[in-house]
């Protein structure tokens, strides 16, 4: 993978446009002067968390003596069953049931933002895709900040695209994320064979 490769893997598996139901959903319990504070602080607290998992990443995989073999396969074993998720949604949604008042970290900078598929993501980029840490991030703070603009403008493509076609546009992100999925663990495989 390249740099522009790594970037629309972390973007796919963001999900920022499957995301905005979820996150309108969650905000209209905030006041409406504060939605944008808080969008923002939550967006803030996603790429804290992201950071510091590309500073740590390398030291995990040392730590549970992974191979980039074992990633490979792993990591597109569980991009797979995200992608599935994105084409064929479960009527209760990702979050099941959501938490009153104002969200804190808790829905929308973790999970939704910068959940256990975009970690496992950072994991494998980690080791196959970018070769140095300022690439990787490099990678994330793009994804991030793409992703971070379209939820800043989710009532805007809320209302244009409307809930239809917000479903399709996550559905073809999911048939994409699934060529990238399988990609992954033909590569590990294929490494493993070697």
């Amino acid at each position: 993978m390249d740099l522009f490769s790594s970037i629309l893997t972390l973007f796919l598996i963001m999900d920022p446009i499957g995301n905005i139901p979820l996150f309108l959903s969650v905000l209209r319990v905030v006041p409406a002067e504060r939605r944008r504070r808080v969008l923002l602080r939550e967006i803030g607290f996603a790429y804290l968390v992201l950071a510091a998992f590309v500073l740590s990443g390398r030291y995990i995989m040392q730590v549970l003596h992974l191979e980039p073999e074992t990633i490979g396969i792993a990591g597109g074993i569980v991009l797979f069953l995200i992608a599935l998720r994105m084409v064929f949604p479960s009527p209760q949604g990702v979050m099941g049931e959501t938490i009153e008042g104002e969200p804190f970290f808790v829905p929308l900078a973790v999970p939704l933002f910068a959940g256990p598929s975009t970690l496992a993501a950072l994991l494998l980029l980690e080791q196959a895709a970018v070769p140095q840490t300022g690439g990787l991030f490099l990678a994330v703070t793009i994804a991030w900040a793409a992703s971070g603009l379209i939820l800043l403008g989710s009532t805007f493509f809320y209302r244009v695209l409307g809930e239809r076609g917000l479903a399709a546009l996550e559905r073809l992100m999911g048939m994409i994320l699934v060529m990238v999925a399988v990609q992954m663990a033909i590569d590990g495989i294929r490494r493993v064979l070697a």
